[in-house]
């Protein structure tokens, strides 16, 4: 793993995010900002259109002007730096990784870890854009291609496990899979009925151009399953046993503010998500490691906000 996190460019190479520190910090929510981006972007693409009636070249449009190739999408990169946008900040030493030993993620010590932002409520990190706007229009792609939606989910799959992933970070990340398929969503709502449902398609062709029926909101697409504190990563067997002990020290935290730990309803967040191969992590919960009557007395020393 060291050796290939060394060798690999810093663009080839996913960043962790942390949604346990400073959970209890008051965090203004982007959606707004978020929304207004997205829509001003589709309205200007549909504006100057001039490429017929095909829904996968304005699909790659919007991807092209939210996305992009490199490392950090367009988008994202707007998350992490606007003055807009409210953050929190984590040095890699006082995240949930910074405590750990080098060898057991390598790439935090390299990269470091990515900011945390509020939208739709839930706290995501700034990455999970950049995997709803890239990961998601790759996936759009295999759809149009005439993949089945099991095919299209290998995809992200296959990205979790390799590089992008477990292969170099130990991590296989659930809420990365869940913003994918979100974004696979998102590029076939644009031109589709009900894939949000009882929602129109964003974009309808009329008379030889591309109408805005409806307002894009990411409050369509994010939910609790995006937040890596509820929807837990899994981690591989050599990482496993520190993750949990960091995670553990967190239950001051948790028993400071429980509902702030809950899912609102996970039986339809299982549903809808039952097909995309997420991981069974909800024995890393604090709700199960800080109520079992083992790990309380470990949550002394932890960075997160109930300490400060």
């Amino acid at each position: 793993v060291l050796v290939t996190t060394l060798l690999l460019p810093t663009a080839a190479v996913a960043y962790e995010t942390d949604q346990y520190t400073d959970r209890l910090e008051q965090l203004e929510d982007s959606t707004e900002i978020l929304d207004r981006k997205v829509n001003q972007a589709i309205e200007a693409i549909a504006a100057d259109w001039s490429r017929g009636d095909k829904p996968a070249r304005f699909a790659t449009a919007v991807y092209k002007r939210l996305g992009g190739r490199h490392w950090v999408d367009k988008l994202e990169r707007f998350a992490i730096k606007s003055s807009d946008i409210e953050r929190i900040e984590q040095d890699k030493q006082d995240s949930i990784y910074g405590r750990l030993p080098f060898w057991s993620t390598p790439v935090v010590f390299f990269v470091g870890v990515g900011k945390t932002i509020k939208v739709n409520d839930t706290l995501v990190g700034t990455d999970k854009l950049g995997h709803f706007l890239s990961q998601g229009w790759k996936y759009h792609k295999r759809y149009l291609r005439g993949k089945p939606e099991e095919r299209v989910v290998q995809l992200g799959v296959r990205n979790e496990r390799g590089i992008f992933g477990a292969a170099t970070t130990r991590v296989f990340s659930n809420a990365d899979l869940v913003a994918n398929y979100e974004g696979y969503l998102f590029y076939r709502s644009l031109f589709e009925d009900d894939i949000i449902p009882g929602k129109k398609a964003i974009l309808a062709w009329q008379e030889s151009h591309w109408v805005v029926q409806r307002p894009f909101t990411w409050a369509d697409h994010v939910n609790e399953y995006w937040d890596e504190a509820l929807n837990v990563n899994h981690f591989d067997a050599l990482l496993y046993p520190h993750m949990k002990t960091r995670l553990e020290q967190f239950c001051p935290d948790f028993h400071a503010a429980p509902d702030r730990w809950d899912i609102d309803d996970e039986e339809a967040l299982k549903a809808r998500y039952a097909h995309i191969q997420l991981r069974e992590t909800s024995e890393l919960r604090l709700s199960h490691l800080c109520l079992n009557g083992e790990s309380t007395a470990q949550g002394a020393g932890v960075t997160g906000s109930s300490a400060q």
